[in-house]
């Protein structure tokens, strides 16, 4: 009872900050666009993510939910959505094997639509569960990691189903992966080390929406901020907006920090842990635990001492550097902190729900495939934030809107 309790007050908080899906669950629950579907969730099991559930539950979904981390699952959240009736699969700490029973857990109830975050699951439909794929009418992909995998299966045929990339929002990628990830991130890095980040050296690899917000939030704490990069147009970019830009070689021998955030695996790599500083703190904000190559790391170092603070390992080189794994290599900001505030949540889950609303309608008409969420509910996402916030904005009149609409008129 302690633990349901407990996992109600921080739903009940997170519901605060999150207006518009509230206001989008009452309608749903006078709408019902969700009768009579079952949805297999894989998200990460947090405060948010359990108002978004009540919102779909709202709209007359039956739900089975696992987590899609196995270091973020908040278990008193998990009691509290199964006490509202909700079929959860996750429990904090669990090992790999386990995390992937539990994702198989919530495939049992034979869905009709699922939600991913990180493609898990829908790799598990396509590998493992392909007899539930004829009843499986499409999907929403929450991240930037997953739009990837699924591009990638669409391209070569694999993909057996409709998926829709809500990452790829403006609403998503202009707040919740730059601001949302950019506080998060240092949110998680602070907590897990105390470390004062002014004056500091941080290495920020990948300068997409989630790396920008890393950056800027950085900069803002007092850091110098250096940028590793691949595409020369996004180094570019952040060479002009004042960020020192290097390859991860030369940058690993100066950072005091190091985050990656890029979506691909091996960002840092041995050639890199053997000339960082003493000291130096290795933390990973991309979604799977690839990006820091933990392996070498275990090899590199001569001891290894577990927990020296929490989400803290110290890994012991021969040479006597030391060098401070956070959240062993996973989602700094979800394992060692609480994720993304809920008011920026509040977006990204508003349009994932309108989504899954849309997809319940479209699905029979849509072929296998990964498709943008209509820009209709990105608007519809925006303008009920503001309105939630007290913020009006003008309007075209009639005049300003035949202009844009015609080609006749000139200088």
């Amino acid at each position: 009872m302690d633990l349901w309790e407990s996992g109600e007050r921080q739903i009940s908080w997170a519901a605060r900050s999150m207006p518009v899906l509230t206001a989008i669950g009452e309608r749903f629950g006078l709408e019902r666009p969700l009768d009579g579907l079952k949805i297999a969730a894989c998200l990460h099991v947090t405060a948010e993510t359990a108002v978004l559930m009540g919102t779909l539950k709202a709209g007359g979904a039956e739900i089975a939910l696992a987590a899609s981390n196995p270091l973020s699952t908040q278990d008193d959240v998990a009691e509290a959505l199964r006490m509202y009736g909700i079929d959860v699969h996750a429990r904090a700490g669990v090992d790999r094997a386990t995390y992937y029973r539990h994702i198989h857990q919530a495939l049992d109830l034979e869905p009709d639509l699922v939600l991913d975050d990180g493609c898990d699951l829908v790799n598990i439909l396509h590998t493992e569960r392909t007899d539930l794929l004829e009843g499986i009418g499409g999907g929403c992909e929450e991240t930037t990691t997953g739009i990837i995998r699924l591009r990638q299966m669409a391209a070569e045929g694999a993909l057996r189903f409709p998926m829709v990339a809500v990452n790829d929002t403006r609403t998503k990628r202009m707040f919740d992966n730059r601001y949302g990830t950019g506080q998060s991130t240092l949110d998680g890095i602070m907590r897990a080390t105390n470390t004062m980040l002014a004056g500091r050296t941080l290495v920020v690899a990948g300068f997409g929406f989630c790396g920008r917000g890393v950056a800027e939030r950085a900069k803002g704490f007092g850091a110098r901020v250096i940028v590793t990069e691949i595409d020369a147009v996004k180094a570019l970019d952040a060479t002009l907006q004042g960020y020192e830009v290097r390859p991860m070689a030369q940058a690993a021998m100066v950072g005091d920090l190091f985050v990656t955030v890029t979506g691909n695996r091996d960002v840092i790599r041995a050639e890199h842990l053997s000339v960082m500083k003493d000291g130096a703190i290795l933390a990973n904000a991309g979604h799977f635990d690839v990006e820091i190559d933990v392996r070498a790391l275990d090899e590199l170092a001569a001891e290894v001492h577990r927990g020296v603070r929490p989400n803290t390992d110290e890994y012991v080189m021969p040479d006597g550097r030391r060098l401070l794994l956070l959240a062993e290599g996973r989602l700094v900001n979800l394992t060692a902190a609480e994720g993304h505030p809920a008011a920026v949540m509040d977006m990204s889950f508003s349009a994932q729900a309108l989504a899954v609303a849309w997809l319940a309608g479209e699905r029979s008409r849509l072929d296998p495939g990964v498709y943008d969420v209509p820009e209709e509910i990105d608007h519809e996402v925006a303008r009920l934030k503001l309105a939630a916030a007290g913020i009006g904005i003008d309007v075209l009149t009639p005049d300003q809107e035949d202009y844009l609409h015609s080609w006749r008129v000139g200088s």
